[in-house]
């Protein structure tokens, strides 16, 4: 897929990146990212993707937007208070780069409809707060064979980690099973300063890009922290995919 007269000039600082180049460019422009919430990681991911030129987003997300969001979700503004926050989301980034393709799911992902929302892309975005539906965008993309990167945050720190299939453990080789209600606050009850969201899934979107243009190294087997008070970036060498992983390991779902 071949770049218009205006892309050429809207993806210069790509193109001379031997790394990128515009055969990269048209990767990207045919790619399609799904982005799992629209709220602190999912905006800034989202944002970067639309800006870098991937050529089509999905965005699934049931909430409206509310005051309180707008600390850290930057896909919003103040004029799109008690929108669905697909919509806000599609308006901006349509203003952003108005030749990507956004598709929208006002809906909770759940197990009934997330096989159907991620089959038709190329690489997954886990954008959600809540330990619930990080187990199963896990699960769901390890039985489907989807690559996807992991991220949270709370108060001032960050973390994420990248799965491929084949290649290094899940979310759940890891953490096993969701922590007992009650046991982690969330981010509502402990806080995060909302540029730790920027950072992290501004590091989410990368990951993506990497994987669509197969450059550098991903953050497969790894697990990258960041702690904004100490200014510091740890990353972290994951054990092995577990055999028995009910969700990547041989005796996993297949579809």
């Amino acid at each position: 897929m071949r770049l218009s007269k205006e892309q050429n000039e809207r993806y210069q600082r790509h193109l001379c990146l031997d790394e990128v180049g515009r055969e990269g460019q048209e990767k990207l422009k045919t790619a399609k990212v799904c982005v799992i919430g629209a709220g602190g990681l999912g905006s800034p991911a989202a944002m970067y993707l639309a800006a870098a030129g991937i050529g089509t987003i999905g965005i699934a997300d049931a909430d409206e937007v509310e005051v309180s969001n707008l600390q850290r979700q930057i896909l919003h503004g103040t004029d799109d208070l008690g929108k669905k926050k697909v919509r806000s989301a599609k308006e901006t980034l349509h203003r952003l780069n108005p030749d990507t393709v956004v598709h929208t799911y006002p809906v909770f992902v759940d197990a009934g409809n997330i096989m159907q929302i991620i089959k038709e892309y190329d690489f997954v975005i886990d954008g959600s707060d809540n330990f619930e539906t990080k187990f199963l965008i896990n699960d769901s993309c390890a039985a489907a064979q989807k690559p996807f990167v992991h991220a949270g945050v709370i108060r001032f720190q960050g973390q994420l980690m990248t799965w491929v299939p084949g290649q290094g453990p899940c979310y759940r080789c890891i953490f096993k099973e969701p922590p007992p209600e009650g046991a982690v606050p969330s981010a509502r009850e402990a806080g995060v300063m909302g540029v730790i969201c920027g950072v992290i899934g501004s590091l989410q979107a990368m990951e993506a890009v990497k994987y669509v243009l197969g450059i550098g190294e991903l953050l497969t087997g790894k697990l990258l922290t960041y702690d904004a008070l100490r200014a510091q970036f740890r990353t972290i060498q994951l054990p092995a995919r577990a055999a028995d992983c009910s969700a990547c390991g041989e005796g996993r779902i297949r579809i």
